[in-house]
């Protein structure tokens, strides 16, 4: 039986599906209108503005899960990009996402993004909206394989900041920005363990955290303001002192979002502050896991570098994606449910 379209009325939506470390990435190839703006951050301001509603059509159920990650790919107004890319997920549109950097890289190849791949490594310049990030994806053969990046400066905002979150009182947390900036606190304080608690546990221990720290600490990024919010809390298994064993984490960000990877730009913002307390030197590699999947990615600060007043870091990570399926997404006029809705 050949492939064919359902009954539906207007376009459809063609994506390709990955996932990174099992955090999905659902990369649309097709079928959205333009996306207008003479930058990558005022493309973004533009979808969240007017287009809304497709992130709801492609990251929702039916088509999605509470859970999904998308990739809109945008031109970049940046000569020596390869392609830009807008971020989403259940809440909104991020800054920045390491997994889905991961997975573009090699999506970037396999789908001649790229117009002649080089090996070992084929250079693949992504043009995210905190700035540009250089991905090396291996190349051998025709076939790609594991990918690393580079990060756009990453930096301790500030540490050991009190907060008062509700059902647990006083608590201390750092603050970093990797691409996007993160609260990190060790699971330990709220009696969990990021590796064997439940994930609704974590969830509401992360949630009430980002709620405290958004409501009572005030971020500022040196470049732009659209950098200045904090993405989400990740609980850590308080390993940060160095050494060749893995670290765990889970990291709850958007509209308590799960991600089931380690987390892309969660490690480089990790990283930043582990190197900005001494606790790992430039180029020393550690491998950071994820509590949710056992999944890992490897990070290390490779280059010191400044972000305004702030002493900062170029941070590589590295990790591996997945193909799982290309699909036809389309709408019937009748399908009451067919914008998109969510269980929480």
């Amino acid at each position: 039986m050949d492939m064919q379209l359902p009954p539906h009325e207007g376009g459809k939506l063609t994506v390709v599906d990955m996932h990174t470390g099992g955090e999905p990435l659902r990369v649309i190839l097709s079928g959205y209108p333009v996306v207008k703006g003479d930058s990558v951050l005022s493309k973004r301001r533009y979808v969240r503005e007017h287009l809304d509603h497709l992130r709801k059509v492609l990251m929702f159920e039916p088509r999605g899960h509470y859970d999904m990650y998308g990739a809109l790919i945008v031109d970049s107004e940046l000569p020596e990009a390869d392609l830009g890319v807008l971020f989403m997920h259940n809440e909104g549109y991020s800054t920045m996402c390491g997994h889905a950097v991961i997975a573009l890289g090699r999506f970037a190849v396999d789908y001649k993004l790229v117009k002649e791949p080089q090996s070992p490594e084929t250079q693949v310049n992504i043009h995210c909206p905190c700035g540009l990030v250089k991905a090396f994806v291996e190349y051998s053969e025709g076939k790609t394989g594991g990918v690393r990046f580079f990060s756009v400066p990453a930096f301790a905002f500030a540490t050991d900041v009190t907060v008062m979150v509700e059902g647990f009182g006083d608590v201390k947390v750092d603050i970093s920005y990797g691409g996007a900036f993160y609260a990190f606190v060790d699971a330990q304080r709220f009696g969990l363990d990021v590796n064997k608690s439940r994930t609704r546990d974590l969830v509401d221990a992360a949630t009430a955290v980002t709620n405290a720290v958004k409501s009572q600490v005030k971020l500022h990024h040196p470049t732009s303001d659209d950098l200045a919010f904090l993405y989400g809390t990740i609980l850590t298994d308080g390993k940060d002192d160095y050494s060749s064993d893995p670290t765990a984490n889970v990291c709850v960000f958007a509209e308590a979002q799960v991600d089931r990877s380690p987390t892309g730009s969660g490690v480089t913002a990790r990283v930043a502050l582990q190197y900005h307390k001494g606790l790992i030197q430039l180029n020393q590699t550690r491998i950071f896991q994820s509590g949710a999947t056992g999944s890992q990615f490897t990070g290390k600060a490779v280059e010191e570098t400044k972000c305004g007043s702030f002493k900062a870091v170029v941070v590589e990570v590295a990790g591996r994606a997945f193909y799982t399926g290309v699909s036809h997404l389309v709408q019937e006029s009748e399908d009451k449910l067919s914008a998109g809705f969510l269980l929480k």
